[in-house]
């Protein structure tokens, strides 16, 4: 491994580990702390495919996977205490939903921008943000919280994230865990446009400092 991607491997994997704390801590209604730190990951991943290439992203992406499996590990290990009884921080079915969401969003996200790096600056890391945090919420929210997917893990009750709710609080009547993932959808395409220049600016640096 070269030294030169340790930076963007430790950027990764602390995203990693602070958006799987924050995860736990609401910010309003309909979303987590989490929300906001997470899709920084696409950010980390464009940045090292932009400099240093596809392989190099791929590492950074592999690292950040080992360290959610990890804070997974751990998470299922840690008991919380309710209506007398006892959960883990992390079910089964949430670490399933998060390390294939986040392996899947960002090999994508690598494939997406390495196919349109040629073209103007802005698109590469834009359109394959976009596509991969769709898919990164998709996976993550339907694998965790749906009620078809039950399967996975009989011994968890969601019935919680079925709840019919407005989308919301305004919309059409559907999940709660819709409404959830919308919310968090909408986080990571605004994200996903306002991290377009703190990219432009360390892209510049990072360049500037390896030539």
């Amino acid at each position: 491994m070269q030294r030169i991607h340790i930076p963007g491997i430790i950027a990764m994997a602390t995203i990693v580990v602070a958006s799987n704390i924050l995860v736990q801590f609401l910010f309003g209604q309909w979303l987590t702390w989490g929300a906001f730190t997470y899709p920084l990951a696409f950010l980390v991943t464009d940045v090292m495919n932009r400099v240093y290439g596809a392989s190099a992203a791929r590492r950074v992406v592999f690292a950040g996977f080992v360290a959610g499996v990890i804070c997974s590990v751990i998470g299922t290990q840690i008991m919380f205490e309710g209506d007398g009884n006892a959960y883990p921080a992390v079910t089964l079915r949430i670490a399933i939903g998060s390390g294939l969401a986040f392996l899947t969003a960002q090999s994508l996200d690598v494939a997406i921008f390495n196919r349109m790096r040629e073209g103007q600056w802005w698109r590469a890391p834009l359109i394959s943000t976009i596509v991969g945090s769709s898919v990164d919420t998709i996976l993550f929210f339907s694998i965790a919280f749906s009620s078809t997917l039950s399967f996975i893990e009989p011994t968890n009750d969601i019935s919680w994230a079925g709840e019919m709710l407005p989308l919301l609080g305004t919309g059409p009547v559907v999940p709660l865990w819709v409404s959830l993932g919308f919310a968090d959808w909408m986080v990571k395409l605004s994200l996903a446009i306002a991290t377009l220049v703190p990219f432009r600016i360390i892209v510049g640096n990072l360049v500037r400092n390896t030539t």
